[in-house]
């Protein structure tokens, strides 16, 4: 899973001085560190270590919250993706005010705005190439995603509320009626070539979100094939991921931005949380209840409306307990952790894709496997995955003393 630099407040860039940090709202740093530090405990594999230990009732619960949902469904994982693209919503309204406060003219932040759109898209394809014999053309990634819907955010950030309002209801009814009104597979249909089976078809009506057989899957089919590929795309072999997700993660993140301009507003601190506390029951139980009654299951994969309702409502009383505590009760210390990772997102993203197997082997060469299987060879990747961590933690924490931050 992926991340994207997000402003929360005045920031800086690579070896700039920090101005105004006091004036940051904490609880986003805290919230977006606490993304950042889950995305990276896949260098733990913790679903590795549940599926050794069959049986276990603790570590069949563990495993399940730190993977992602086959389709429908939730886990804590799933939340990763979905708090990101958020977070980049709340943060605009700050950034957009602390560019006009320093004098930046319009012109300059719309081109600003769609640059870090190309840069966010083109990162996300640079990154999963990596491991590929040519550019792997693909644009299902959360930056990838992000940079699809980051122009069009930052337009509707210059307007009213309303207009935000309405424009996030037209694309959740406009995306379901998408689903809604595809054809579900016919006798005719090569069910081989989609990389599933019958028996895969969600029962009823929600069959029309089901794993490559919905028009997400057929537009890829279609657009990533006008790319260079080293095989035709037929379908995502990662379960079902797709580019067209990028526009209701639009409506996640203009949830974020409607959650900014609160943030930002005269409303007193208590009505602030009051406000979060309300729509993130409303999201959550509205996203429950279209996926109980079969009128559109909560997929993660495919970013269902009913998702962007249910993991809205999750980022909305995350953050909303993170303020009360933090920028409410001004309890800030022990978030010191989640800050540290928070306000550097963009290098704790790009080690975890570029870093994470040197800095495993670099802890083996010099401190030995027997250090890591103190507890047996079981715990192994658990220990060394926190060891991955650490270290990470421990950069991160030099270039915030270093006053270094990466932003894009």
């Amino acid at each position: 899973m992926n991340a994207a630099t997000l402003e929360s407040g005045p920031t800086t860039s690579i070896a700039a001085p920090v101005k105004g940090l006091v004036n940051r709202v904490g609880s986003i740093d805290a919230f977006r560190g606490f993304i950042m530090l889950l995305m990276l405990t896949e260098a733990m594999d913790i679903p590795g270590v549940a599926k050794s230990l069959p049986g276990n009732g603790f570590w069949t619960f563990v495993g399940h919250e730190f993977s992602h949902s086959s389709w429908i469904g939730c886990s804590l994982f799933d939340l990763i993706q979905p708090g990101f693209s958020f977070l980049v919503g709340v943060a605009l309204p700050y950034s957009l005010a602390r560019r006009a406060t320093v004098g930046q003219p319009q012109w300059h932040r719309t081109l600003h705005a769609f640059a870090r759109a190309l840069v966010l898209i083109f990162l996300g394809v640079f990154l999963r190439s990596l491991d590929q014999p040519q550019t792997f053309w693909t644009f299902k990634d959360t930056l990838s995603q992000i940079g699809l819907g980051y122009g069009f955010l930052y337009l509707l950030a210059l307007r009213s509320v309303r207009v935000q309002w309405v424009t996030f209801t037209i694309i959740l009814i406009s995306y379901w009626l998408l689903f809604a009104l595809y054809p579900l597979p016919g006798p005719g249909f090569d069910w081989s070539h989609a990389g599933t089976s019958p028996d895969q078809l969600l029962p009823g009506f929600a069959g029309h979100w089901s794993l490559n057989t919905n028009p997400a899957w057929a537009f890829d089919v279609w657009f990533l094939n006008l790319f260079p590929q080293a095989h035709p795309f037929l379908y995502a072999d990662d379960g079902g991921y797709c580019t067209l997700s990028f526009i209701p993660t639009l409506g996640t993140m203009i949830l974020g931005l409607l959650v900014g301009d609160v943030l930002r507003s005269e409303r007193s601190p208590l009505g602030k949380v009051r406000w979060l506390a309300v729509a993130g029951v409303i999201g959550l139980a509205g996203g429950w209840l279209l996926g109980a009654l079969g009128i559109c299951p909560v997929v993660k994969r495919i970013w269902t409306p009913s998702w962007v309702l249910f993991s809205g409502g999750w980022c909305l009383l995350i953050l909303g307990g993170l303020y009360l505590i933090m920028d409410v009760w001004n309890r800030r210390d022990w978030a010191f952790p989640l800050k540290v990772v928070g306000m550097n997102s963009i290098a704790a993203y790009l080690m975890s894709w570029l870093f994470v197997g040197s800095i495993s082997a670099a802890l083996l060469r010099h401190l030995g496997h027997h250090v890591f299987e103190v507890f047996g060879r079981t715990y192994e990747p658990l220990l060394l995955g926190a060891g991955v961590m650490l270290v990470e933690w421990l950069i991160l924490w030099w270039m915030s003393r270093r006053k270094i931050f990466l932003r894009i």
